[in-house]
């Protein structure tokens, strides 16, 4: 009798399962299903001689992917419209499986913080035995915090801290003249419930990881992806893109004063596509053709320890190999003294930010009035994230003695 296991039934997002099917007949093709409600994907298997289908060793007939790809009917999960419900694993003609995927690992504790300013949630793993190093999570230019990266990565044994910095009720409403003052309150909070500290974000939190650890000599790892080691200009109020984009403003500030930034150019190009409501890849409105001007470059060799940049080939958010090169540059002609690395994924796009196994075929998400385009392939943007998370996992072990 044919039956499906799968292994672990029950794991954190960011962990990876084992699909088998046995008992089929040697030869015979089954559709494998992957549904979350709200999305679905499918695969076309044709067992091998023992009647087994394995989708760690498989590539399908047809469907939603292509290759072996253990993880490719998560990734490629495409929106069906619908709500969203239970992970269901379905195997025509043999039955279904209902995976669990934690977004907040057993074993790990969340406490919300509104203290001191302070707008964010700390995660913990339960009777830990010992001090932990603390990694502050980042959210980019949506706002709000992120609990899911933060939640993940604490199972991996760290105190995590994910912290709001504007969009949430007690912050400010923009991405418009944020003092670092505030990052330097929360690594103080996180000190005094961890060992060694490092910062993460993505997009413009990959930027402001750069920015804080520049300016804190207590960060000791920073890990910024698709991020840019040039201060950008600020995200202001408005009730579409251009609006938001023409708001001539800083969007970091320290001892009161605004930091210069390389401001958005809106061209011909960009205009056009969010006139005619057209995906649009953001990327246009950064402009380093004509060079950067070196009092918005971020000064990455103050970082007192080790530093990860991971950028996309295909990034239409931003130009965040370029950006990022900026950062490299820095820390090679000052020889700076910890580890540093720039990892490219070429064909990659903009969103590999964050844990991974999560749908990869959003090739455009939407915006205040738009849809931007992300760029990239969906493949490779799934794998770049799986191997960016795990770099990522290992740099903060490394750098902070987890």
């Amino acid at each position: 009798m044919a039956e499906i296991l799968v292994n672990p039934q029950s794991a954190p997002l960011d962990q990876p399962v084992d699909v088998l099917v046995a008992g089929l007949k040697p030869g015979q093709t089954v559709t494998v299903q992957l549904s979350t409600g709200d999305r679905t994907s499918h695969t076309v298997f044709e067992a091998d001689d023992r009647g087994v289908v394995d989708l760690t060793r498989h590539a399908p007939l047809d469907g939603s992917y292509r290759g072996v790809d253990p993880m490719g009917l998560f990734w490629s999960l495409e929106r069906t419209g619908g709500k969203a419900g239970p992970t269901v694993l379905s195997v025509e003609g043999v039955g279904d499986r209902v995976l669990e995927r934690l977004s907040v690992p057993e074993g790990v504790e969340r406490l919300e913080v509104r203290e001191n300013g302070l707008v964010g949630t700390l995660f913990a793993p339960e009777d830990d035995g010992g001090e932990l190093p603390g990694v502050i999570v980042l959210s980019g230019s949506e706002g709000g915090i992120h609990e899911t990266d933060a939640a993940l990565l604490a199972a991996h044994g760290f105190v995590t801290f994910a912290l709001g910095y504007f969009g949430m009720k007690g912050l400010p409403e923009n991405l418009v003249d944020i003092p670092l003052e505030y990052f330097g309150k929360a690594i103080d909070y996180l000190s005094e419930r961890s060992g060694e500290i490092g910062i993460i974000g993505g997009s413009r939190g990959g930027e402001l990881a750069l920015l804080v650890g520049a300016t804190f000599s207590q960060v000791s790892a920073v890990v910024s992806i698709v991020g840019s080691g040039v201060v950008t200009q600020a995200i202001g109020p408005g009730a579409n893109l251009l609006q938001k984009l023409s708001y001539e403003a800083a969007s970091w500030t320290l001892k009161g004063e605004p930091l210069p930034y390389l401001p958005y150019e809106i061209g011909d190009e960009l205009r056009a596509k969010i006139v005619n409501d057209e995906p649009v890849p953001l990327r246009l409105a950064f402009s380093t053709e004509d060079g950067i001007p070196e009092d918005t470059e971020i000064p990455v060799e103050r970082i007192v320890g080790g530093v990860l940049l991971i950028s996309s080939g295909q990034d239409d958010g931003w130009p965040s190999v370029d950006l990022s090169e900026v950062a490299m540059r820095r820390l090679k002609d000052h020889e700076h003294p910890f580890p540093y690395e720039h990892v490219v994924y070429p064909e990659a796009g903009h969103l590999i930010a964050g844990p991974p196994h999560r749908p990869a075929t959003d090739v455009t998400y939407p915006g205040p009035g738009v849809t931007f385009s992300g760029g990239g392939v969906p493949r490779a943007t799934a794998h770049a994230q799986a191997n960016a998370w795990k770099r990522t996992v290992e740099f903060l072990r490394e750098q902070l003695g987890s």
